[in-house]
């Protein structure tokens, strides 16, 4: 799994079940095995969709570990590690490579904001930590900083950084970032509604949300791109559209978790400051589960 051309298609960005305040391993594992039997190219646990900020390291040792196990090779485990701490995020790496997982999804420091210099050397120092792959996370709406695509670049001449999940929204950035790096360096999608236009430029996949609710789906449309079949995979955005705009009706990921609950596939539980959606969401969340055809799915703990 080093090569840079690896990772292609649709990574599910896994949320994270909890029942009476622990994690639920059954629901966790049941979500893993539904998602590799409805063709999910591969799994991202611990991430933002995941609640990574409101596990304790020991949960999120174990949520990798699980993922890992269940999965057993069958798809990649791009596995969350990120921290404003760089040291933190070398123990969370570290940890993931130990665990087994395939590479590591590292997002920028949040908070404490750090310079583009900043970034590259906290980037630098986890990819001297560790052999694994990792994919750079940029997303400036969360964590207040962006990776220029100049920084990227840089980034890129490391042998272990092998990709971006680009979640900035903008794809004038987006452009300039595949022009930027080189041509085998990984640039994935952190926005459903806008995988098509980023593949179209070149990028090879998606980090998705919305495939949490319909994993085969989004691998068919990440899918379709690849193989420069946009007629199918606008086909799939135009049925699709109203639930990925839906699941960002309230701070992901509240809306797909409550979406999720309705089908069955996990209980209706957030941790503080996440909280369930408003009524007036739930109901526009149930209609849009309803208009695109998603019901309850049986699941297998």
């Amino acid at each position: 799994m080093t090569a840079r051309t690896s990772f292609r298609g649709s990574f599910t960005a896994l949320v994270t079940p909890f029942s009476n305040g622990s994690l639920d391993e059954s629901a966790y594992r049941g979500l893993i095995e539904w998602q590799i039997q409805e063709g999910t190219n591969g799994l991202v646990p611990v991430g933002t969709t995941g609640e990574s900020p409101t596990l304790n390291h020991a949960e999120h040792k174990q949520a990798v570990e699980w993922a890992v196990d269940q999965a057993r090779k069958r798809v990649p485990i791009i596995a969350g590690a990120g921290s404003n701490a760089t040291s933190e995020a070398i123990e969370l790496s570290r940890h993931a490579e130990e665990a087994g997982a395939d590479a590591v999804l590292i997002v920028t420091p949040y908070y404490n904001k750090p310079t583009q210099e900043g970034l590259y050397q906290h980037y630098q120092a986890i990819a001297s930590a560790i052999r694994l792959p990792i994919i750079v996370y940029s997303v400036q709406g969360r964590t207040g900083v962006n990776v220029e695509p100049a920084t990227l670049a840089r980034l890129a001449q490391m042998e272990n950084i092998v990709g971006v999940k680009e979640a900035s929204g903008n794809i004038g950035q987006m452009a300039n970032v595949i022009h930027e790096v080189p041509p085998a360096f990984t640039v994935l999608c952190g926005d459903d509604a806008i995988t098509i236009p980023l593949m179209a430029l070149g990028g090879r996949g998606i980090i998705s949300v919305v495939s949490n609710e319909i994993p085969g789906e989004m691998t068919q449309l990440a899918q379709a791109c690849l193989r420069g079949d946009y007629d199918t995979a606008r086909a799939i955005q135009r049925r699709f559209l109203p639930l990925m705009n839906v699941n960002f009706v309230e701070s992901n990921p509240i809306p797909v978790k409550a979406g999720m609950a309705r089908m069955g596939l996990l209980e209706p539980i957030w941790r503080l400051p996440m909280c369930p959606p408003s009524a007036a969401n739930m109901a526009r969340i149930e209609k849009v589960l309803e208009s695109v055809g998603l019901g309850r799915v049986p699941v297998a703990g």
